[in-house]
């Protein structure tokens, strides 16, 4: 069945025979476009040449250093008019009166009267300077002509010549007609020159200034990159700062708000300025508002510190030079000093730089230590770099549990009498009867006889948060961790806080992280000296630092994670701290592990040897010619006031009570007994080794029967 197709769309051209002769249409070219005008062409060009970077760079320099002629100009001329009348003394009456502060106001009034008066003197001195200035130059004129006669006297009479009467006066006058004549000569040039120098030192005042709109400075001022700090730029970044009672205090003072900043002095790699606030405004609503000021003043927000000092009403800003604060410190002098010393007692460890750019100094001395902060910002280095300083003190005696256990505190064996490395409960259980060996120390030191002169002992937990957080317990059920009264780390910290200062026995910490549950608040609130690195938040910050130190100013919390590495703020009486201040950042220098193991060495080379216990002793029973042998240590020979302090470090409890008589009787038993060398009594290592080899021996021979 065949259908019918219908089309419904009719073709436009009709069916071409395939015999029909082919048709060539030839199509015409496009007429030419028509030529651009004369006038379009340059303005085009003008255009470009207007709007050329480099037109636009010579126009800003041309304005620019035409401003700065001008403004410097206005500027001397305003120097000029305030050092001839009171405007000054007035304007700062008004300032004072607009920010309340009527006492200033006052005194500034009394400036005033005083200035008046001086220069109403001055004027009617004027009255009578001319009588006084020609009787001056008369009575000048004649001394200085007898001068001169007498002197052509005394020349005649030795050349026996009576014509040298006049020689000096007419030698007098020939300078004279000298002078004239090189006045004759440079009075033509200076008077062509004097206008340009005048010009010159104009522009030199606008440029310092920087007296030139803001489109006509150079790229990088005008980027803020380098831009120095000025009265204007603080007073301008203050005023923008969208406190309503600032601004318009701002406002309404004659000088624009210059009164209230204090001189830009240079500090370190930065400058800082005290700022006065006028009534109203309070030192708080500045702090809150960090981060505004901060990039009113074309800075980062870390390169801005707003601390308090004790002036009432006063801020102290300190503003980094741009880019500052990234560049690293120099290294520390325990790495580039090859016999550095210390001193527990008088002297300070060198730990870093303030933001000044001045030696930031730490005494340990009778000071509880705690330094917290986020993980892996420096804190294992910047409590390291202490003990490291310590050790050069020979009479210091270390413990030390390390919580993390990865090798950071390797050097100390040999240096330590214990070293606990491990995160483990049972390290933590170590730690805890480290610390509890300390309180019986302490405990003993006390209940010496009075005047009784102690050695220094410290005791450092580093990761302190892992023994606050196990949650292993002994056979009493007590646990170790947690911050009750039955937590046997948390009772050991205490007890070592509360008395251990004064017989010389200290405790230091390093935590991360801080909160109530890993930094109890009795424990953190203990340490007399308080550091911490970056934190996470502003109550971190108080935990770490106190409430105090951080309405102070104190902003750890403000510092960049991973690019503030190293830099604390501390809170301690001692180190250095600007008066009115509650902390102080100080930047630590970094010791690596390598060089902190050479300067180790460099330590232990100083003792007479220390034995390093890995594992607490849990009071098996005691070998007293063993434990004297571990205490001796590799030196040939050991004062014996030193052997029985080494002891009673090992065991307390075994030794704490020995006197000399008692090592006395167990070397004699032994036939190692004590000898005298240069006037003290020593204990021999080879004596002890050969009663010790002696007596393997005997035990051996007894056997065998």
């Amino acid at each position: 069945m065949s259908e019918n197709v219908v089309h419904l769309h009719k073709p436009t051209d009709p069916p071409t025979d395939p015999a029909a002769p082919t048709v060539l249409t030839v199509v015409p070219d496009a007429p030419p476009a028509p030529p651009v005008p004369l006038w379009v062409r340059s303005g085009r060009a003008v255009k470009t040449a207007a709007t050329h970077e480099t037109t636009k760079t010579t126009a800003r320099a041309v304005a620019r250093h035409g401003l700065y002629t001008f403004n410097g100009g206005r500027i001397v001329a305003r120097r000029t008019w305030d050092g001839k009348t009171g405007a000054r003394y007035e304007r700062m009456i008004r300032t004072a009166e607009a920010a309340g502060n009527l006492e200033a106001a006052e005194e500034w009034e009394e400036r005033l009267q005083r200035f008046r008066a001086a220069r109403h003197h001055r004027r009617m001195d004027l009255l009578h300077s001319p009588v006084e200035a020609a009787k001056g130059i008369a009575v000048g004129t004649g001394v200085s002509i007898g001068v001169l006669v007498a002197l052509g006297v005394v020349m005649a009479i030795n050349n026996h010549d009576v014509t040298d009467v006049i020689t000096p006066l007419r030698a007098t006058i020939d300078f004279i007609a000298l002078l004239i004549r090189i006045v004759q000569v440079v009075w033509g040039p200076a008077l062509t020159i004097g206008p340009f120098l005048a010009l010159l030192a104009l522009w030199t005042v606008g440029s310092k200034q920087q007296a030139a709109p803001q489109w006509a400075l150079p790229a990088n001022v005008r980027n803020g990159e380098g831009e120095p700090i000025t009265p204007s730029i603080v007073v301008k970044a203050l005023r923008d700062l969208g406190v309503p009672a600032l601004r318009n205090a701002i406002k309404e003072m004659g000088d624009a708000g210059a009164s209230m900043l204090g001189p830009i002095r240079i500090a370190g790699c930065g400058v800082e300025v005290d700022v006065t606030l006028p009534s109203g405004v309070s030192t708080n609503e500045v702090q809150a508002k960090r981060r505004k000021l901060a990039e009113n003043l074309t800075r980062h927000e870390h390169e801005v510190f707003i601390t308090i000092p004790e002036a009432a009403r006063t801020v102290r800003l300190w503003i980094a030079d741009s880019g500052a604060l990234d560049e690293p410190i120099g290294p520390s002098p325990l790495v580039t000093d090859e016999t550095p010393t210390a001193n527990y007692k008088t002297g300070k460890a060198p730990w870093g730089q303030d933001l000044r750019g001045d030696a930031a100094a730490l005494s340990v001395y009778q000071r509880h230590l705690l330094i917290t902060g986020l993980s892996n910002q420096g804190k294992t280095a910047a409590l390291r770099a202490l003990a490291l300083w310590l050790a050069f003190d020979r009479t210091v005696g270390f413990r030390i549990a390390d919580l993390k256990g990865v090798g950071d505190w390797d050097m100390f064996d040999g240096l330590a009498t214990v070293l606990i490395q491990g995160p483990t409960d049972d390290h933590v259980i170590q730690a805890t009867e480290m610390v509890e060996g300390l309180v019986a120390e302490m405990e003993r030191r006390l209940q010496a006889p009075p005047g009784t002169v102690f050695t220094p002992l410290v005791g450092i937990v580093d990761e302190a948060q892992v023994a606050f957080m196990c949650p292993a317990k002994d056979e009493d059920r007590r646990p170790y961790g947690g911050s009750k009264a039955t937590s046997r780390y948390f009772m050991a910290v205490r007890k070592v806080h509360n008395q251990g200062r004064a017989v010389d026995v200290t405790l230091w910490e390093g935590t991360q992280d801080p909160t109530d549950q890993n930094l109890p608040k009795l424990v953190r609130e203990g340490a007399h000296t308080r550091a911490s690195l970056v934190l996470g938040t502003e109550s971190q910050a108080c935990m770490a630092l106190g409430d105090k130190a951080v309405n102070g100013g104190a902003a750890p919390h403000l510092l960049r994670q991973g690019l503030d590495k190293g830099t604390l703020v501390v809170a301690s009486d001692g180190i250095e701290i600007p008066a009115g201040q509650a902390s102080i950042t100080v930047r630590t220098h970094y010791i690596s592990t390598d060089d902190a193991k050479e300067i180790a060495a460099r330590a232990k080379a100083l003792r007479d040897g220390v034995a390093t216990l890995h594992v607490i002793d849990r009071g098996e029973e005691r070998d007293p010619l063993a434990d004297i042998a571990a205490v001796v240590g590799d030196a040939p020979r050991v004062r014996t006031k030193d052997v029985l302090n080494r002891l009673a470090t090992l065991n307390a409890d075994a030794y704490g009570g020995w006197s000399f008589i008692d090592l006395k009787r167990v070397l004699d038993d032994a036939d190692a007994e004590p000898y005298k060398s240069d006037g003290v009594m020593v204990v021999s290592r080879d004596r002890i080794a050969r009663a010790l080899a002696n007596r393997n021996n005997e035990g051996s021979a007894s056997a065998a029967e």
